[in-house]
């Protein structure tokens, strides 16, 4: 024993050391302290001098920078040049393009929760809270989904001229331009709560305030195009749209085929040096009514005129709709949902350059800015557009779950219908959190490009699911499309999202880690850079730096993620109360087992890694949920820690951890270099998996929270329109829940004295008559049944129509008949 004891000691300091990332001279003098101590207290002193070797022989040549450098630093960097990726200009441009804010953190294997905690709550201006009670809440109750999605497919013209009016395209405007000047946070809180009752209106109003020509122009504009075009854009005059995409550029937007040659041309009666564009895009979001065309295109200038440089690179056009060669105006109809889009084409199209957004010296910048901005704008209009519709089904759904009644029970206290209602409650609560996270990033003034495809992949994602779940429980109420149907077209709808803006598979498997791993990491940007620096001192010297301090997190989060394994993350420093202290434990451990993760694979795999998609594509998933997670969190508190929430909380929370686990699980197991894959896994899952699904008596508590009234519920449904009114069949089954309720008792009392007895009245008011003589029921009581007889009917009804009403307005007009009118819900 006195023979084990140095070499026990020596790896409890490292551990300790590790842990606690205590730098390698302290560990060595907690080592020697120990081995002195040993020594006095018995141990072998032989095992205590080769201990004592061992601590000298690695700390010697790591604390002094004389041999460190020459002889470890030197011929690691020129490893590390070999080992890393080539980076194309574009990948290099999409690295530069973002901010890091928190998510930072979650890579460090010891998130400073303090840093999320201490920002500020999210919170609207007066002025911001009075639009959305104002304008916002009117245009809701103006909209008609049914008639803008069957009857005319397009919103009515009083609908246009009160976005116009009202200034709904110019949200983000600065005022002095002419717009409203309202944050990205207040931006969020429109289209969630424009979402809620049409993702039509949501997406007409939502593209002008992302990714388009005045996000465009507040960035890089020139003064003289502000000038022109945001008082224009703000109030409608104008409206836009932005041609990213075409037949052979996709998700791959740098091969853009569209070109610009530099050449002379005419503009408005002057020869001017202008660019000459070929162009054919598609699925463009408001073309077809867009009077000014931001355009994405390669711009070259074979015959020199602006300098030498041939291929100027990709560039960002403004093009008035009525510019010669410009053929635009023809839809296309994506899955029932529509929303003005289409395709736009041009040949020999001429502009100035002086309508190059940003003029001249953006020209061959467009990839820059596109990667800038674009961040920006998914950050906010798929996330809230899911968002609001998530929130919209949870009330809305459990609401009707508890009206709508089958074999004398509610439909959902069925276990069948709870599994889908708590999935329902708890994606929604998810995508909120998250989906209001990434806006205040945004209105805190950061580009978080990783938060942004985080956000749009996993709140499309969860719409997607919570749509489905909405069906399933409405059954046939669900499939009968009509102004009774509130869940119909956000069914239909739901892959328009997973699709645009970055293909939903592509933005997991390639960009979330992709761009995380190195953005993200504390040391692995730092690496890159110092090893590309042309000064060698600095190269040498930054490298060095980056390298050891890359090495020490390496361990500790080695030691972090075991320790956290081995104890259940049962122990550990965290924020927090009673209930979210374990949560917060949790994830430190689920950071420290990503690290290292991150680490092993980008070390061994090196610049393969980018091809290892499934790899990726599960490591961005735990980046994810641990981002979710903490978001989820962050939002609790800023709430106030609201007791009636925790099993809300809990729900998310314990569906987040276990697909942190899956995904850890699928990566190991898959683990290209497997012996690898085996040493991480008793790292990381030294007991096995622990993480299990949410269980059923917490789905059970969930269901119940969404089928009754409750301050849980109604923080859920904050933003979302649920005013009761002709046009919005949710808002009035949500309206319905307490009265439904409050009758319960009666019915029930009702129902079963009916069945006892030997009436044979068939209708429910013979019945009641009955019931009022026989003195089962008061008068008052009788008034109450009524009303939830009527109420039920309004929830369950679904449309049948006349042949002529399912004809479009579009079929009408071509067979020269009128459209039939809208039949009265």
């Amino acid at each position: 024993m006195s023979v084990i004891l140095p070499f026990l000691a020596l790896l409890l300091a490292a551990g300790f050391a590790a842990y606690h990332r205590l730098r390698l001279a302290v560990w060595a003098a907690i080592t020697a302290s120990l081995l002195v101590a040993g020594w006095l207290l018995g141990a072998n002193a032989t095992a205590s001098v080769v201990a004592a070797i061992i601590v000298a022989l690695v700390t010697v040549p790591l604390v002094l920078p004389q041999l460190r450098k020459p002889f470890i630093t030197t011929p690691l960097l020129d490893f590390y040049t070999k080992l890393l990726p080539p980076l194309s200009d574009t990948e290099r441009t999409a690295l530069e393009s973002g901010t890091v804010g928190f998510e930072g953190e979650l890579f460090s294997g010891k998130p400073a929760w303090n840093q999320l905690l201490d920002l500020p709550k999210p919170q609207l201006t007066a002025e911001e809270q009075a639009f959305l009670d104002g304008p916002c809440e009117t245009l809701c109750r103006m909209t008609d989904d049914w008639d803008i999605t069957h009857v005319r497919a397009d919103l009515p013209p009083e609908l246009w001229e009160y976005i116009k009016r009202n200034k709904f395209f110019g949200l983000n405007i600065p005022k002095e331009y002419g717009g409203l000047g309202f944050s990205a946070l207040m931006n969020h809180k429109v289209i969630q709560k424009l979402a809620s009752i049409s993702s039509v209106v949501s997406s007409t109003v939502g593209v002008p305030n992302s990714l388009g020509p005045a996000e465009l122009l507040m960035h890089y504009g020139t003064e003289g195009q502000k000038q022109q075009y945001l008082p224009r854009l703000a109030d409608g005059r104008e409206v836009p749209c932005f041609a990213l995409t075409g037949p052979f550029a996709g998700s791959d937007a740098t091969s853009i085929p569209d070109y610009g040659i530099v050449c002379e041309g005419e503009w408005n009666g002057a020869k001017v040096l202008g660019i000459r564009l070929t162009l054919n895009k598609r699925y463009i979001t408001l073309a077809p009514v867009a009077t000014l065309i931001g355009v994405a295109f390669r711009m070259y200038d074979p015959d020199g005129l602006l300098g030498d440089t041939r291929d100027i690179g990709i560039s960002l056009a403004l093009v008035p709709r009525d510019t010669p060669g410009l053929e635009i105006g023809r839809r296309h109809f994506p899955l029932n949902s529509p929303f003005q889009n289409g395709p736009i084409h041009g040949k020999d199209v001429f502009v100035p350059l002086s309508q190059l957004i940003g003029g001249e010296d953006y020209a061959g910048q467009g990839w820059r800015m596109l990667m800038e901005c674009l961040s920006i704008g998914r950050s906010i209009t798929l996330p809230s557009t899911a968002s609001g519709g998530s929130k919209m089904g949870a009330v809305a759904v459990g609401s009707y779950a508890r009206i709508r009644k089958q074999f004398g029970l509610s439909v959902g206290r069925f276990e069948g219908v709870e599994e889908a209602l708590a999935r329902i409650g708890g994606n929604a609560y998810a995508c909120s959190a998250l989906s209001e996270a990434t806006a205040a990033a945004v209105a805190r003034g950061e580009n978080p490009a990783v938060p942004s495809t985080i956000a749009k992949y996993h709140c499309t994602e969860m719409g997607r699911k919570v749509s489905l779940d909405c069906m399933d429980i409405l059954g046939g109420k669900g499939i009968i499309l009509g102004p009774r149907n509130f869940a119909g077209r956000s069914y239909q709808a739901a892959p328009i999202a997973i699709t645009v803006e970055g293909a939903n598979i592509m933005t997991r498997s390639l960009m979330i880690f992709g761009q995380g791993a190195i953005l993200c990491h504390p040391w692995v940007m730092k690496e890159m850079k110092a090893a590309q620096l042309e000064d060698p001192k600095a190269r040498i010297d930054q490298f060095d730096t980056a390298l050891f301090g890359h090495i020490g997190y390496a361990i500790s989060n080695a030691v972090r993620s075991w320790w956290y394994g081995l104890t259940g993350s049962k122990v550990g420093s965290a924020p927090g109360d009673d209930d979210t202290r374990r949560y917060f434990r949790k994830l430190n451990r689920y950071s420290a087992a990503l690290a290292v993760m991150a680490d092993t694979s980008m070390l061994l795999l090196g610049g393969k890694l980018k091809f290892k998609e499934s790899l990726s594509g599960r490591l961005g998933d735990v980046l994810s949920q641990l981002y979710i997670a903490s978001a989820m969190l962050k939002r609790h508190q800023d709430q106030g820690a609201p007791a009636g929430d925790q099993p809300l909380l809990a729900y998310a929370f314990h569906d987040a951890v276990n697909k942190i686990e899956t995904a850890l699980s699928g990566a190991l197991r898959n683990f290209p270099i497997r012996p690898v894959g085996w040493l991480l896994w008793l790292v990381i899952f030294p007991w096995g998996r622990r993480a299990q699904a949410p269980s059923d008596r917490l789905g059970h508590k969930v269901a119940s929270l969404l089928m009754t009234p409750c301050d849980a519920r109604e923080r859920l449904a904050t933003g979302v329109f649920t005013t009761p009114g002709e046009y919005n069949p949710a808002g009035r089954i949500v309206s319905y829940l307490p009265k439904v309720v409050m009758a319960e008792p009666v019915e029930r009392k009702f129902l079963k004295a009916l069945k006892n007895s030997d009436i044979e009245a068939l209708e429910f008011d013979a019945q009641l008559d009955e019931g009022v003589r026989e003195g089962w029921i008061t008068a008052e009581e009788r008034k109450q049944l009524e009303e939830l007889r009527a109420i039920t009917l309004d929830a369950i009804m679904v449309d049948d129509f006349d042949p002529a009403e399912l004809r479009s307005a579009g079929y009408a007009t071509l067979h020269g008949q009128a459209p039939a009118p809208r039949a009265a819900a």
